[in-house]
This record gives C-alpha cells, sequence and structure tokens, in this order.
C-alpha cells in the first residue's frame, strides 16, 4: 500500500515526539546544573564537567543493551523503560536539590540522578527512529534521521532556558517536579501507540562488536564533531559567568534554532548530494563557528557562534547516519543506529572531564580554541574518507 507524504510526515512525528519529550527531561537541568554543582555546592569545573559527564557514560553503557531489545523485542519495550528512568531520574533530582546545604550528599544524588538519566536516554536514542523505518521501510532512514534529530535537539533548546527560568523565579524543586510529570506523560502516551511486532527473522543473533567495527569510520567522525555541541551545552553558561555575561543559555536556545531550521530547510540534500558530502561541509561550518565563540569579545558574537555551530553540527549525525546504515544488513539496522550513537555519547561523555581539565589548567578561555582544533580535525577525517572512497570508485 503507497503512503502519501503527509502520512509519512505524521508517522515519524507520531514517533520522534516520544524522543522530544525524553530529551526535553534532560535539557530541563542542562544549563543549571553545571552552575549548581559549581556555585551553591562549591565544586570546581572539573568536578563539575565529570558529573555532568557522567549522563553519556551511562548511556553509552546502553546502547548495546537498547538495540537488542529494539531488534528482538521491539522499540515500544525500549522507550517504555526510557520514560520510566526519566520520570524516577526527576525524583531523585528533587533529593539533590532539597539536601544541596550538605554538598557532598547532594553531589553523590546527582550522581546517581545523572546514571539514570543517561540509562533514560540510552534506552530512548535511536528507538523512535527504528520504529519509524520498521513501519515505512528503509527509505525514510535520512529523513527518521533528521527528524528525531529535530526533535532531541529542539527539546534542549526549549528545555534549556526553562529551566533556568524556572531556578531564578520560582525554585529548583519544581524543576525536578516538571521532569517526573514528563516522564510519566511520555509512558502514558507510548503506552497508546500501537507496538511494531518484530518478524522471527530480526531475531537472529548479531554481533554487536562487529557492526560497531563497521560503523566506526563515521562514528569517530560524529564523536569529534560533538565535542562543539558538548562544549556549548555544558560550559557555555559557566564561560559567560567568567566574563560576566548575562543569559548564557541562551546560545544553547540559538545553537538549537538553527539546528532545527538546517533540517527543516536543507532536509533533501544528503540524498541529492551523498552523506559525506553533506558532512563534510557541514563540519567546515561547525568549525568556523566554533572559531567565531573563541575570538568573541561581546556576547552577541557568541550567539553568531552559536548559531554557524548549530547550523553545521546539524546535518552531521544524520549523514554520517546513513552511510553507517549502509554497512549493514536490514536486521541489523538496531544495532547499526545503537552502535553509531554510541559515538556522541563517547563525544559527550568525555567532552565535561576534557573541556574541565582545559579551562582548569589553561583557562576559561582556551575551552573555544581547543573545541575548534578538536572538530577541525573530524573535518580533515570525513575528508580522507570521502577522498578514498573517490578513489576506489575511479579504478
Amino acid at each position: 500500500m503507497t503512503v502519501s507524504l503527509r502520512e509519512v510526515n505524521q508517522k515519524i512525528l507520531g514517533y520522534v515526539s516520544l524522543t522530544f519529550l525524553g530529551y526535553f527531561t534532560i535539557g530541563l537541568s542542562l544549563a543549571t546544573l553545571p552552575i549548581f554543582i559549581h556555585q551553591t555546592l562549591g565544586f570546581n569545573t572539573i568536578i563539575a564537567g565529570l558529573v555532568i559527564s557522567v549522563q553519556y557514560i551511562a548511556t553509552f553503557m546502553l546502547r548495546g543493551y537498547a538495540g537488542k531489545i529494539v531488534d528482538t523485542k521491539g522499540p515500544k519495550v525500549s522507550v517504555l523503560r526510557s520514560m520510566l528512568f526519566f520520570a524516577l531520574s526527576g525524583l531523585l533530582l528533587l533529593l539533590v536539590f532539597l539536601f544541596k546545604s550538605q554538598p557532598f550528599i547532594s553531589l553523590s544524588l546527582l550522581l546517581i540522578t545523572r546514571l539514570l538519566t543517561g540509562i533514560g536516554e540510552g534506552l530512548v536514542g535511536a528507538s523512535p527512529i527504528n520504529w519509524a523505518l520498521m513501519e515505512l521501510g528503509d527509505e525514510h532512514a535520512a529523513k527518521a534521521i533528521s527528524f528525531n534529530g529535530i526533535a532531541s535537539y529542539g527539546a534542549l533548546a526549549i528545555g534549556a532556558p526553562l529551566g533556568v527560568l524556572m531556578v531564578d523565579h520560582i525554585s529548583y524543586e519544581t524543576l525536578a517536579f516538571l521532569t517526573i510529570a514528563v516522564g510519566i506523560l511520555g509512558y502514558l502516551y507510548c503506552r497508546s501507540k500501537t507496538p511494531y511486532r518484530v518478524s522471527r527473522e530480526k531475531t537472529e543473533t548479531v554481533s554487536f562488536k562487529r557492526v560497531l567495527l563497521l560503523v566506526a569510520p563515521f562514528g569517530i567522525c560524529l564523536a569529534l564533531g560533538g565535542l562543539g555541541f558538548g562544549s556549548i551545552s555544558t560550559f557555555m553558561t559557566l564561560y559567560y559567568e567568567h566574563f560576566n555575561w548575562q543569559n548564557g543559555a541562551a546560545c544553547l536556545t540559538v545553537f538549537g534554532i538553527f539546528f532545527i531550521l538546517t533540517r527543516l530547510v536543507f532536509n533533501k540534500v544528503i540524498d541529492q548530494y551523498g552523506g559525506l558530502k553533506v558532512a563534510l561541509v557541514s563540519l567546515f561550518v561547525e568549525t568556523l563557528g566554533l572559531m567565531v565563540i573563541a575570538t568573541a569579545i561581546h556576547p552577541l558574537w557568541t550567539l553568531l557562534g552559536a548559531a554557524l555551530t548549530g547550523l553545521g553540527f546539524s546535518l552531521v549525525f544524520p549523514a554520517l547516519g546513513v552511510e553507517a546504515i549502509k554497512r549493514v544488513d536490514q536486521n541489523q539496522q538496531g544495532a547499526a543506529l545503537a552502535a553509531y550513537g554510541l559515538f556522541i555519547d563517547i563525544s559527550l561523555g568525555i567532552t565535561g572531564p576534557l573541556i574541565g581539565f582545559v579551562a582548569n589548567n589553561m583557562g576559561m578561555t582556551a575551552i573555544y580554541p581547543f573545541s575548534t582544533i578538536m572538530v577541525s580535525i573530524g573535518f580533515a577525517v570525513v575528508g580522507n574518507i570521502l577522498y578514498n572512497k573517490r578513489k576506489v570508485l575511479a579504478k
């Protein structure tokens, strides 16, 4: 049966809205926690970065498990579990804020909270994408991945400043209550959707290590590109504090707006020009954006840099993701997307302590020159992959 473009878009949006709800809970505390750890609890930037990064370590550990669930039991099971963990993380976050007068207890609870959030992210990750592909087919892969990214980064762009506003004008505790409520809402919404019945052919055991090795070249480039986003999401509020500038969370919002607009306006370029070419241009623009932030002498310039970084990073994930899933069979796509997603988890996981180390030893102003160099290496690696591919095709 032929499915119209409108029906395709509606079905994809129905699935990726689950991604939006999950990442919205993550975004709510994203811009507030580094300042809470550093200023309220009194720990240094390295500790702040490590605590934030615990989430991504947990996500990393869950990607393979989530891929296995998707390929054997279906994506609905994975998403339902993720929403329960998001709700539970909100409950623990409430305790974190209630014990803020006792820094070590609060920090210990926050570590557990970040672990729970990371588990939730690992489970929701690529599950809605796979849900869409199972129903609609591989020909809609680029669109499903792009829409899912819009949902995740759009949720972060909305959630981060909202979290800051709630903390500034109401209280930390209300942020925790909203996190619990959204997790429960996501669970109920997922329960209402029809599960995809996995066929027996899809239950064949797949070596996750083998799939990981197949997608690794593209994942490494993604990880390097992810450092740009990680440095903005984790340290921009502290960067603004260093210069006594106001509203650092606005950078994450601007990043998210341009991230979304790029995917909406240029949603067909991957199909037209190929994933590698699009990734090459995207990483160049991201590098340029980070360079603007690194040399900014006024907050308006950082907003411009965040816009360019969002514009550049926007298509990196779907462009390289389309190339990655071409490397595996159809019954391995859940594992392939999970394996590919590991690399963004690695990237965001190491960004916190790595950038924290740079800031602590070289000064806050060294953060974005360092990030610029890392992303430019990703640009060079993609260029090398594209060059070698052309050499093979020319033979």
